[in-house]
This record gives C-alpha cells, structure tokens and sequence, in this order.
C-alpha cells in the first residue's frame, strides 16, 4: 500500500489481548467526482448491477471514466460498507446498495437484467429435514422482464401480421416513449 492508502486506515485493538486489526478510517473517505456518479447509477436504476453495466450509466455523469476506475470503486465502496456484493449463480457478480431488507432477486433470461423482489412469504422451515436450523436463503427466479415481455409480444404480432401480408401499426408505452 502507498502512503496515501495507509492514512485511510487505523490500527485497532482487537478483544484479543495484544490483537491488532485494520480498520477503515470513515474520516479519510474521498468523495470523487467517479465515486458520485457510480453511486448515482446505482440510485438511478435501483437494482443490483454489474461492473460493466455501472459504467455504462455512470459515463453519463463522468464522461471520462473508465472501467478500471469502477472496479477500483467499487472496491473502496465495498469496504466501506456503501455497495453490497450480490453473488449470481454461474459466477456473476452484481452490486446494490446495503440497507435494503431481506429480499430476493428476479433474473431475466432475454436481456440478462436482475431486479428486486421485495416479498418474501415462504415458510421454508416446513421442508428442513428433523434437526436442520435454518439461517438465511437466498432465491433467485428467473424469467422474461416486463419489457422484454411487451417486446416479445410487439415482435411476435409484427412477424403475424407480416405472414399474413397485413400492416399493422404497434405502439408499446415504456416509460412515455413510443415506438411504431
């Protein structure tokens, strides 16, 4: 670690005695003009992203940003507890932000977004076997988005409409904008 890198954090005892740990000095953090617009990308889409996605959102604030940056972000708002890691299956790795409740994700197999799912109303105590204790769980369904549904259902009435030598017009209203 640089000089710079080491003032970022402070040693600390541990309970052990003799212990000594690093700990991440909040006082040192850095507000960068990168650092502002990945966690503004993250707001803005309000679910969990990979790297390559936060950078193409986070280029519309920081034009100049490059992916080596994110990761290296990404890293610092790791450990400083502002991003949490969402492990996919398959290897994937997606960021969000902490402080969202127990939730579960939805995975869409056309465009490869993932999205919040906020309820969670299973009682999964009921299929343990006698003597397992249940600690966390994690769900991930996976299907067609909202929008890529409504693009399927657009491009399917469009190649019906084709074989049967009909024109017809289709308008789908995605947050206000049209398409014919």
């Amino acid at each position: 670690m640089n000089r710079k890198k080491i003032n970022r954090y402070r040693l600390k005892k541990t309970a052990q005695p003799g212990g000594l740990f690093l700990a991440y000095n909040r006082d040192m953090e850095r507000n960068t003009v990168q650092r502002r617009a990945i966690l503004k990308a993250l707001d803005y889409e309000n679910r969990p992203l990979a790297v390559q996605e936060i950078l193409d959102l986070a280029s519309i604030y920081c034009p100049s940003l490059g992916i080596a940056t994110v990761y290296r972000n990404v890293k610092t708002l790791l450990l400083e507890g502002r991003l949490k890691q969402v492990d996919m299956p398959g290897g994937a790795i997606l960021y969000e932000k902490p402080g969202i409740h127990h939730h579960h994700h939805f995975s869409c197999r056309s465009c490869q977004k993932v999205f919040d799912i906020f309820e969670c109303a299973l009682n999964l105590n009921k299929l343990l076997p006698d003597g397992f204790l249940l600690e966390e769980h994690e769900i991930l369904l996976s299907g067609i988005c909202r929008q890529c549904s409504r693009s399927k259902d657009t491009a399917a009435l469009q190649e019906k409409s084709l074989q049967q030598g009909k024109s017809i017009p289709v308008t789908i209203d995605t947050q206000n904008s049209s398409t014919h």
